[in-house]
């Protein structure tokens, strides 16, 4: 690469976009120490997991400790339950008891697609760019219980889409269940329009936003979303095996539970055998012994987020991307970029592929590794092609170390 006319062309590019050499200079402010597993390799997946910041890290292995002490009660417990409610809600524009705490995207999405009151003929729409953790609970219950899943292919732009799901749409169309943003090319569908078109059809809004929480802004409510399934060990960059599930208040007691136990219930008895009521919170779909130390930590990320201001991050991340996507373009004769180029449709993740069949996305894989970088590689939808995530722990001077590595390999 001709580090010279590059740069000049995706100054250019970068000009074109609105955003200057000026946009970056948060960088290294934004570089806060990571506990980074192999600090000598350059993380770009934070989209399957968040490097956790070490208050994280050290949040969790302190009250892992303090409760091997007994010093943590089960009031301090439910403590650290409400605390982890209240800063979620705070954070993604909801309300506490909107809050119901999970381990991951995946529950969060099984807890939706069996608890809507469904029967066999309705119809659910879907993108074929599904992560196996949104999609699976709905195919299973399709296999169980004869409803019905209908996908369609994302466009380039929030419009077409729209027009691809409304088409889709029949008089048995009862949910709308797709990704905030794409695991494969990382695109942002337009979620609050979408919204709006299933409830003009009397359709719920499921959306499953693990790659969304800490890469977007979030505001549910303004949203219009009846559910939000996401994790907290992606983009949030809280501990491993956190997340949420948001219940839209009014959809409490349409949303039935089908595991319960302590704290999903507001009474109960034997003498007749009886549950007086469900808890009137969305702590009705998770219950019995949690986590503490996780919870804590997933308090210690938000907390972390609020600190150092969520459109600073969000920023960061899309102006890193907005690099990467520039050099990249620059290339198009070799270089196929998968991500939109509208900016709407686009957030923190970039992916790409070789337009030459012998170049092999696994090759290149390997290649990365070599030269200390840590990418993912996408099969999904057959797209065979590198995605790239850009987040807290990365600078523009990676951006263009991986671009040279990139020019290298074609």
């Amino acid at each position: 690469m001709d580090m010279g006319s590059g740069e000049s062309s995706r100054r250019k590019f970068l000009k074109q976009l609105g955003i200057g050499a000026a946009s970056f200079a948060i960088a290294p402010i934004l570089k806060l120490p990571h506990a980074r597993a192999d600090d000598d390799h350059v993380y770009f997946n934070t989209g399957t997991l968040g490097l956790s910041p070490r208050e994280v890290t050290e949040t969790v292995v302190m009250v892992m400790r303090n409760e091997e002490n007994d010093r943590i009660k089960a009031q301090d417990e439910e403590r650290y339950s409400i605390r982890a409610r209240q800063s979620l809600a705070k954070l993604v524009g909801a309300s506490a008891e909107e809050i119901s705490l999970t381990h991951n995207a995946t529950e969060g999405n099984n807890i939706v697609a069996w608890g809507l009151p469904l029967k066999r003929g309705d119809e659910v729409i879907v993108t074929t760019h599904e992560h196996v953790g949104g999609v699976l609970p709905w195919l299973n219950r399709a296999r169980l219980e004869g409803i019905v899943v209908k996908s369609f292919d994302p466009a380039p732009t929030a419009a077409q889409t729209l027009e691809r799901i409304e088409s889709l749409m029949t008089a048995s169309t009862r949910v709308i269940a797709i990704p905030h943003v794409l695991c494969t090319t990382g695109m942002v569908m337009p979620i609050a329009e979408i919204a709006t078109l299933a409830h003009s059809r009397d359709a719920y809004c499921a959306i499953d936003g693990a790659q969304a929480c800490g890469m977007v802004a979030l505001d549910l409510h303004a949203m219009g979303v009846d559910f939000y399934a996401t994790s907290g060990h992606k983009w949030l960059l809280g501990p491993k095996g956190t997340g949420f599930l948001y219940v839209r208040k009014d959809l409490l007691d349409t949303l039935a539970p089908k595991f319960v136990g302590a704290y999903s219930d507001s009474g109960w008895g034997l003498n007749p055998a009886t549950i007086e009521g469900l808890n009137p919170t969305a702590h009705r779909y998770d219950f019995g012994t949690q986590n503490a130390a996780l919870q804590a930590g997933l308090v210690a990320a938000t907390d972390y987020f609020q600190k150092l201001g969520p459109t600073e991050i969000y920023k960061h991340g899309f102006d890193l991307a907005t690099r990467l996507q520039g050099g990249l373009r620059e290339h198009a004769s070799h270089i196929e970029l998968l991500t939109p180029t509208e900016d709407q449709s686009r957030g923190m993740i970039t992916t790409f592929k070789f337009r030459d069949p012998a170049l092999d996305f696994r090759k290149f894989g390997t290649y990365a590794s070599e030269n200390k970088f840590r990418v993912r590689l996408v099969s999904e939808a057959g797209q065979n092609a590198i995605r790239v995530s850009t987040h807290l722990c990365n600078t523009v001077s990676e951006i263009e170390r991986f671009l040279g590595i990139v020019d290298q390999f074609a």
